[in-house]
């Protein structure tokens, strides 16, 4: 079966597909949220520490897994610890955070489809509307959408990993970069763009506490795929000849350049729009944040234009968003459906069949939970704030769950796997790792000092999240 498995067709392939499940609504609209709501600059300093002392060795990992078993989490875990319970559980865990990730994040891409839909239909100036995602996202069209973007998943998902994956990597993600920085470009020219600049740029170090340091963790977790499986799933469509350690570097930059990019986007917008924000009001935005003044930013552009050209930009935005979102989605989707294929031996029509069988009852109970239908809307309460089963999902699968991947994928391959055949897998394609800092970076890093963080940050994270207080209350 291993010589039968696809593979990405070139390492310039691997790497944008790998960026492609990276790059998404985690960057563009999850990343300027949560630096929007944690302290603007102090959120992006601790990311970017995260991202360079924790996520970068548990990528190596991960895909050093992948790439060694060629298979997907459940089947990686399962081979080398030949099949022992406690490791399945490792290997369930990576296949059920994904899929519950994916839930959420298809509501998520059906309200940027819809955008696009109403920018390329001459609604920029009504999308510019501060009610109007409000009451759009309480409409029954969320459903019309969520169709087309259910059939639009599952004809990719069916094309497999070279023809549907890496094929819309390689054409949307460089556009997306492109069309990314022509944007931030134009709105720092604009009137008040320096103090979002200041908010966005300048740490207040005062504003790093528990809760933000616990936002950006999971922000830089979900942003780079980790704790998902998805990078050992990638990992085992890898050729053999391909560097692991040059490849996750490269993602790591992309991925971190394009959520850099949207934070100067997004915040510096938000002070232009409204020269008159409390920072302190920051606190409170939401997704909604964007699709409030992205729609702001575009409409600015008819003064340059014109009303019709400022929507094509708008649309065509949108629509580089939505498959960037797409990428993800469909690079999501892979980890449960390579378990069906591999496990159960299902074709992959009949896995992307029963995949979406599976979803689409969450996907519905989702869409419903802002305000269309009360149960789901007021699912239950804890942590003393009420909470919808969007937040549930959000709150478990999403903040919490991901630290918890991550540690096991740690314990597994320093301590079971052991660190000799890390060090093999990583050293086929690259000549020059033995011996290299990279080398004894992850394996001093993954051996004790980052386990012991993710497990930390993963306790800190149920006790905010779930009982409304942090750790560091205990010490001050």
């Amino acid at each position: 079966m291993d010589n039968q498995r696809e593979q990405f067709g070139s390492k310039l392939g691997f790497i944008l597909a790998a960026a492609g499940s990276a790059v998404g609504i985690g960057n563009l609209v999850g990343f300027p949220v949560n630096a929007a709501k944690s302290g603007g600059a102090a959120f992006l300093m601790v990311y970017a520490f995260f991202v360079v002392v924790i996520c970068l060795p548990v990528m190596m990992a991960e895909m050093s897994l992948g790439r060694h078993t060629k298979r997907n989490p459940l089947g990686a875990y399962s081979s080398v610890s030949g099949g022992q319970f406690l490791w399945k559980i490792g290997g369930w865990l990576a296949l059920i955070t994904p899929f519950m990730i994916a839930v959420f994040y298809q509501v998520l891409t059906v309200w940027l489809l819809a955008y696009f839909v109403g920018a390329i239909s001459g609604n920029l100036q009504a999308m510019a509307a501060p009610a109007y995602f409000g009451n759009f996202i309480q409409s029954n069209s969320v459903f019309v959408y969520l169709v087309v973007l259910i059939f639009i998943v599952g004809y990719v998902l069916n094309s497999g990993v070279q023809k549907g994956i890496e094929r819309l990597a390689k054409i949307l993600m460089p556009t997306l970069f492109v069309m990314l920085m022509l944007l931030t470009i134009f709105v720092l020219t604009l009137p008040n763009a320096l103090v979002g600049i200041k908010y966005y740029l300048v740490p207040d170090i005062s504003k790093i506490s528990p809760e933000v340091i616990s936002n950006a963790l999971g922000q830089a977790f979900f942003s780079l795929s980790l704790g998902m499986g998805i990078l050992i799933t990638y990992g085992s469509y890898v050729s053999r000849k391909e560097s692991i350690a040059g490849g996750a570097k490269m993602v790591a930059l992309v991925d971190t350049s394009v959520a850099f990019f949207a934070g100067l986007l997004i915040l510096p917008a938000i002070f232009v729009f409204n020269p008159a924000t409390d920072t302190s009001e920051l606190s409170s935005s939401s997704v909604s944040l964007v699709f409030t003044f992205l729609p702001k930013i575009f409409l600015s552009l008819q003064s340059i234009v014109g009303y019709l050209g400022a929507s094509i930009f708008a649309a065509t935005f949108f629509l580089l968003v939505f498959f960037a979102a797409l990428t993800s989605q469909v690079s999501i989707l892979q980890v449960p459906l390579s378990a069906f294929q591999d496990e159960l031996k299902l074709s992959r029509l009949k896995s992307v069949l029963s995949l979406g069988g599976c979803a689409i009852l969450l996907v519905v109970a989702c869409t419903v939970s802002f305000g269309m239908v009360d149960y789901f809307t007021n699912f239950t309460n804890y942590g003393n704030a009420n909470k919808s089963f969007f937040d549930v999902v959000i709150d478990v699968f999403y903040d919490t769950i991901l630290p918890l991947n991550g540690f096991i994928i740690c314990v597994f391959a320093m301590h079971y796997w052991k660190k000799a055949n890390l060090n093999a897998e990583m050293s086929i394609g690259d000549e020059n790792f033995q011996g290299s800092f990279t080398q004894k970076y992850v394996n001093g890093s993954l051996s004790y000092v980052i386990p012991a963080v993710l497990l930390i940050v993963f306790i800190n994270t149920v006790c905010i999240k779930f009982f409304g207080f942090s750790l560091t209350d205990y010490l001050s």
